[in-house]
């Protein structure tokens, strides 16, 4: 059965948006990316020249558009809550870049209304679909740790450093638990279900003057708002504990934790800011071995002349395609609106928790479907050619 290409717009045009458009307009049959819009209209004509997309559109254009059905929402975070709402109201589905909003009243308010409007509400992080944490939810449902009893998470950032390169960063919503937080919790949540309640730690960030690293113009000081280092517990709702420890004031290079403990081994994920793994199965015994991918979209360019956003964001936007999949099929995106806002809940509980030394019960639920497993994002067929079927893991 054919079905019709869901016509979609990107409003934002910083640079993750060079991977989205690319993979948009180039990877996902169901998609047609027809037009770009950026606050600067220059920034968004470079991109449509560079991509070959056909229009570039200011956002009243877009949402008086009736043949647009989906817009792509990827400008900083203090900008997501008026352009989802917007566009919602105009009638259009919506993904966005994490975090959903800054702030968690307007989450739950436009969560509410994509589901008044009977629209799709959609939020990365989209890795949480890519080969590696799929390939891990499909091997604690299949058993290999026996029962999951508990997880660890730790990821280790000199966050200000970044900031001066980064310098959304700079703004609320760019220290590092809001900032990275989401990709270690939206494996979790993939892996394990949703969070009931959190108790935290947190200290602040220090003030830091540029060192003029990245860029020789860096010269004001400055301070990320929000929680710099941020520790505490994870209860989920299935009885497993979990424990967290975000250090965006580290001068060591990062190194990720993401582990699942179980009453016969153990899980251990790759970086889930990729797509790719590796996923290492420990046993009982103390034997491991490097499983084999499961799933699709794992990361590795499968475009011809890979661009070098390839290489770093791999298969970003298979969120928005999964979400247009879910239109065309009559059905709610696995990442829908309760998974972002589940993830701002968990994140601002903990802020919440540390401001007033208790636990902090979580109110929403998530139930993340897991991608089925047997495709893959290339292949090579009997006569050598490469080929690659993982779509059709978001259409069913």
């Amino acid at each position: 059965m054919q079905y019709e290409k869901v016509r979609t717009a990107v409003i934002g045009c910083g640079t993750i948006s060079n991977i989205y458009i690319r993979n948009l307009s180039k990877l996902f049959s169901i998609i047609d990316l027809v037009a770009l819009c950026d606050l600067n209209p220059e920034t968004a004509k470079e991109k449509a020249a560079l991509y070959g997309i056909p229009r570039v559109m200011t956002l009243d254009e877009i949402a008086e558009d009736p043949d647009i059905e989906l817009a792509v929402c990827l400008t900083p975070v203090p900008g997501h809550a008026s352009v989802i709402r917007r566009m919602l109201k105009a009638g259009k589905h919506v993904f966005s870049e994490k975090m959903l909003t800054e702030d968690l009243q307007d989450a739950r308010e436009l969560t509410a209304l994509a589901a008044e409007l009977g629209l799709q509400l959609g939020c990365a992080p989209d890795t949480s679909l890519g080969a590696g944490v799929q390939t891990a939810r499909y091997a604690v449902d299949k058993g290999l740790i026996g029962q999951p009893t508990s997880c660890l998470i730790s990821l280790n950032r000199d966050q200000s450093l970044l900031a001066e390169s980064f310098r959304f960063l700079q703004q609320k919503g760019g220290a590092l638990p809001f900032d990275m937080g989401g990709y270690y919790l939206s494996a979790m949540l993939m892996l394990l279900g949703s969070v009931e309640a959190v108790q935290a730690f947190a200290s602040p960030a220090l003030p830091h003057t540029p060192r003029n690293l990245y860029r020789g113009d860096s010269k004001d000081s400055f301070t990320i708002p929000g929680p710099a280092v941020m520790t505490g517990g994870l209860r989920f709702a299935s009885g497993v504990l979990g424990s967290i420890h975000l250090n965006g004031s580290s001068a060591n290079p990062e190194k990720p934790i993401l582990t699942v403990y179980g009453t016969e081994g153990r899980i251990e994920l790759g970086d889930p800011n990729t797509f790719r793994g590796p996923v290492t199965l420990v046993r009982a015994n103390g034997q491991s071995c490097v499983l084999p991918l499961t799933h699709g979209y794992d990361g590795t360019p499968v475009l011809p002349d890979p661009t070098p956003w390839e290489t770093v964001y791999g298969h970003r936007g298979i969120g928005a395609a999964e979400l247009a999949w879910s239109v065309r099929k009559g059905r709610p995106a696995r990442l829908g609106g309760s998974y972002g806002l589940h993830s701002m809940e968990i994140l601002f509980g903990m802020t919440e928790s540390a401001e007033t030394g208790k636990a902090v019960s979580i109110e929403s639920r998530v139930d993340l479907r897991p991608l089925p497993p047997g495709y893959y994002s290339a292949f090579y067929s009997i006569d050598g050619s490469s080929r690659g079927d993982a779509e059709l893991s978001l259409a069913e």
